[in-house]
Formats: structure tokens, sequence, C-alpha cells
């Protein structure tokens, strides 16, 4: 189901963020900008919080479906940049109507532009490529394991996040759901070790996207909404240069796959980030990071009822320990999170 601030899905824009971030992994969840004021001083939201949790949760987990749809008539490469391009043209539309401007800094430019590679780019490609050879349901289960390999790399990249015992078991447990889902102890028979792969190394991508976003541009005085903007555009550019290629370029565009592509980057990348951002502001970093438990979820049911795929007892149930395991390695984390929200409001209550 993954802006600069989330953490890790396969629908977030420039997050990182969690999903630090403002989608946990799908994401981890992203911080409020200091410069976002506290709930107390907004006005009321038109439509409830837990409606857009819900319709949120819909779109990202529904995004797997649209991959297999969008791959079904154009190129993975290019399922990618037409992900890319209607996302950024979301985020490019909510700039000029806020009259927000995009980063000035070439730093931040040159930092953002790896963050689109590592957090959009390479694994919204890795994804498409993947789902050429597994169910969407495989894939939006691989995307859970976002927050796992993110505590892999806090060992050796985040010398401030020292994991607990605890965030070891989640690490355990998270690992033990990946072999059931994969029917370890049947010699895996049955599943396509490189399109699982594939789905695997997308979300280590976030990951290391993420903590990457975490040391680089926190604190870049830019919204997360202009640095998201601009990590999309550059992401676009990225694989405009890349896909003609290394892919033939489509000829006809098919109705469905074409709406398929449309909905994924409007909806799943632009739209949905913008959904996000609202909730992070309103209910806090931690409540909004929950998407990320329900994201396989929608993926899952999405991919028996649209596309007639296939699910064994294994796939549910390894499911459900990996979320058990990625819940586990964000304790910490969601525990700080809830700190520094509760700070956050005390500091814009004051002012």
């Amino acid at each position: 189901m993954r802006t600069t601030a989330s953490s890790g899905s396969s629908n977030s824009p420039a997050l990182s963020a969690s999903p630090a971030s403002t989608a946990a992994p799908a994401s981890a969840a992203a911080p409020v900008s200091p410069a976002s004021p506290a709930p107390s001083q907004r006005g009321r939201p038109a439509v409830d919080w837990r409606i857009r949790f819900g319709a949120l949760a819909l779109i990202w987990g529904c995004s797997f479906l649209f991959i297999k749809l969008g791959t079904d008539g154009f190129p993975p490469l290019y399922v990618s940049f037409g992900r890319m391009f209607f996302g950024a043209a979301v985020l490019v539309t909510m700039l000029a109507v806020k009259r927000e401007r995009l980063p000035r800094a070439a730093r931040t430019w040159a930092h953002l532009a790896v963050a689109a590679f590592l957090l959009n780019a390479l694994p919204f490609t890795l994804f498409a490529y993947a789902e050429l050879r597994i169910p969407s349901t495989l894939a939006g289960i691989c995307n859970a394991t976002t927050p796992l390999w993110g505590m892999l790399l806090s060992l050796v990249a985040l010398s401030e996040d020292r994991p607990t015992r605890r965030r070891f078991a989640g690490l355990a447990i998270g690992f033990a759901g990946v072999l059931t889902v994969l029917g370890a102890w049947q010699g895996f028979s049955g599943q396509d070790a490189a399109g699982t792969l594939m789905a695997l190394a997308a979300s280590a991508s976030y990951a290391v996207g993420w903590i990457y976003v975490r040391r680089t541009l926190a604190d870049t005085g830019d919204s997360n909404l202009s640095k998201s903007g601009a990590q999309l555009l550059l992401g676009t550019a990225q694989l405009a240069v890349v896909a003609p290629v290394f892919a033939p370029v489509p000829t006809s565009f098919p109705a469905v796959p074409l709406l398929a592509v449309f909905a994924l980057g409007a909806l799943g990348t632009g739209l949905a980030f913008l959904v996000q951002y609202g909730l992070v502001a309103e209910v806090g970093p931690t409540t909004a990071t929950m998407i990320t438990y329900l994201v396989p979820v929608v993926a899952t049911i999405a991919g028996v009822a649209f596309l007639g795929e296939a699910l064994s007892w294994n796939t549910p149930v390894g499911a459900l320990i990996v979320l058990a395991g990625a819940a586990l390695t964000q304790s910490r984390t969601q525990s700080k999170s809830r700190s520094t929200s509760r700070s956050t409001s005390k500091e814009h209550g004051k002012a």
C-alpha cells in the first residue's frame, strides 16, 4: 500500500518516512512539520479522520491491484513512470493552489534526487516487475516487511536508534512470517523466487530511503508538500530517461491498464500523500502509521476478489505473523513519536 517525511510504503511519494515519516512503512509515520498548526488550531475537517483513514488504507491496499492491471497493458517501467507523472501532477497542482514554492537550495535538490530513486523510481519499478511473476497479494505482504528491513539497517546506520530485545524479537517473528508466507517447509515450491526477491528488495529500498531522508532532509526549512512535489518531479525525470532505453515506448493505450496507472499515480501516490499529511497533523504520526498494518489485508482481499488469485492458508497466517513482528520492531519508534507529538502540540499551544 507507500513525502519526504514518511516511512516507506509502496505508495508514499516522498515520505518517510514512515512510512520518521508520514506514513509508516508502507511505510513509518511522518513527523508533523514544525510549521503545521496544532489540531486544536485548525478548522474541523469536513470528513471525519476515521473515514479518511479507511479510505487511505483502501487506496494503498488497492495499489497492488492497480500495478497488476497496469502491467497487463504497459511495460513495468512505464507503469512506474505513469505513476510518478500523475502523482507529481497532483502535488504540483496543490503547491500552486497553496502558493507554495519548490525547494530552492541545490543541496536539497541533490538529496531529493537520491530520495526519489530510493523511495520511488527503484521500488515502484521493482514492484511492477515483481507482479509480472507473483500475485499482487504476495507483493502486498512483501511490502509490509519494510519495518523489518528498517530495523536491520538501523543496527549500522542509526546509532541513536538502538534496538531493544522486544524489537529483536519482532525481527525474528517477522522473518518467521515471511518463511510461512513462502511455504519454507515445502522448499518454497510454487513461489517464483525472482519475483519474490524483487518485491522484498523494493521494501528494503524504502527502508534505505527513509534512513537517507532522515539523515539529509529533516531540517531543510521546506514543507513536506514542497519536498514531496520536488521528489516526484525528480523521480518522473529519472524514469523518463531510463524507460525508453530499457523498454519499448507504448504505441497503444488500452483503457483498463491506463485507468489503473492513473489511479495508481493520482490516487495512490498523489492524493494519498495529501490525505496522510492531514491525518498526521490531526491525529498524530502514531495513529496514522497504523495504516501500514491494513494495507496487506486490503491487498489480499483485492487480489482474491478482483483478480481471482489463489489463497492458501499459509498466506494470510504468514501475513499476520509478519505484521505482528513489524509492530514489535516499531514499538520503541512509536513511543518516541507519541512523545514528540505531545511535545510539538504543547509548543504550538504556547504559540
